[in-house]
């Protein structure tokens, strides 16, 4: 009753040729699991956590990280075995996994973490004081800006990947995220939590299959406007927007996914029926919410896509494509009404839309800086 979970090994693969008895244990080149822990799925995971298992918090934590920065301490997120790629900076990625399994001790001295004021009690394997203390640390809160000065006399000059974390981080949001984000600022995005998949928004034909004929019908009501998390997949033709800035097919388990940047992207903010959409339900809200004149709808529209206050040569720009836009309208009513389904104030809805169209299209609305 206390023997090991065993299995036959079997000789060439034949399930009819059962060879040497071999049992349930841990890798060999990772610490043994302790003789009081029950070979069970129990003790797998109790050993998972041990402090002897040098992997899991380091793990863990360079996938926060990752989230934070683009990129891991060990780049190479997925595989952390000889055929990965060393950790840029071994001592960090140390210090904050024993934070992770540890909780805060409350140390002193330079970056110490007072738990009392600054966590609260120590908490083991906590990953909201993880990520409070990562956010708040000064590599975090740093400028994202390349420094003006030389190359040689600032290190992140020379850096394009930021492996020094010589200034703060700065990368393209990933594919769901870029989805949402257009949603939440345009005012379309729908709160609800749980549920079943849901189809939004995508180009006609993607699911035409002589094999199959399942179609694409599209969501209606609150279910048009879901977070990323609950649009339908479909291995074989998964959904055009989020494969476009890098998302995956789903057919293989995707660690970390490579980022592109490729006229494709710019096609589809730009183009695509769903940033259509977007374009006018914010131009709608600049309209309503944004206030009585054109500089404070323009402003409120720019804060809803880069949440900062825009500068007077951006405001400028930006009137001036307004203008520019009106007067195109004014003597084109057919390009009007594809653009506006407003009949009243048609020709300002449409500029206005072509503003909040450039606004969700802009690399700084889309990047994390």
């Amino acid at each position: 009753g206390d023997e090991k979970p065993s299995a036959p090994l079997r000789i060439r693969g034949a399930f009819m040729s059962p060879g040497e008895k071999v049992f349930a244990d841990v890798p060999k080149f990772l610490p043994k699991m302790a003789d009081n822990l029950p070979v069970n799925r129990l003790g797998l995971a109790k050993w998972l956590v041990s402090a002897e298992n040098p992997l899991t918090a380091r793990v863990a934590v360079n996938r926060f990280w990752e989230q934070f920065f683009g990129r891991g301490i060990v780049l190479t997120s997925e595989d952390f075995g000889t055929q990965g790629e060393a950790p840029s900076h071994p001592e960090l990625l140390d210090w904050l996994a024993v934070e992770f399994r540890d909780g805060a001790t409350g140390r002193q001295g330079d970056g110490a973490i007072h738990p009392t004021t600054d966590h609260g009690p120590p908490t083991t394997w906590s990953m909201k004081a993880l990520h409070r203390l990562i956010v708040t640390s000064a590599t975090y809160r740093q400028s994202s800006s390349i420094q003006p000065s030389s190359l040689s006399a600032h290190p992140s000059n020379d850096d394009p990947y930021n492996r020094l974390l010589a200034r703060g981080p700065r990368f393209r949001l990933e594919a769901e995220m870029v989805r949402d984000l257009g949603l939440a600022a345009s005012g379309l995005l729908t709160d609800k939590i749980g549920g079943p998949s849901v189809f939004p928004l995508q180009p006609d034909g993607v699911w035409k299959s002589p094999y199959s004929s399942e179609k694409w019908t599209t969501s209606s009501g609150e279910d048009l406007n879901r977070r990323s998390l609950y649009t339908f997949i479909r291995r074989t033709a998964p959904f055009p927007q989020m494969v476009t800035f890098d998302g995956t097919s789903r057919e293989t388990c995707t660690v970390r996914r490579i980022r592109t940047n490729t006229p494709l992207q710019a096609l589809t903010m730009l183009n695509d029926e769903a940033a259509m959409e977007n374009a006018r339900a914010l131009a709608n809200r600049m309209m309503k919410e944004g206030g009585a004149n054109l500089a404070d709808r323009l402003k409120y529209g720019f804060r809803a896509c880069l949440t900062r206050t825009p500068e007077a040569a951006e405001i400028e720009r930006l009137k001036n494509l307004y203008e520019q836009q009106l007067t195109s309208y004014k003597t084109n009513p057919e390009a009007a009404k594809k653009i506006s389904r407003t009949a009243a104030k048609r020709n300002k809805y449409a500029a206005l839309t072509m503003i909040a169209n450039v606004l969700l299209n802009l690399d700084e609305t889309v990047t994390k800086e």
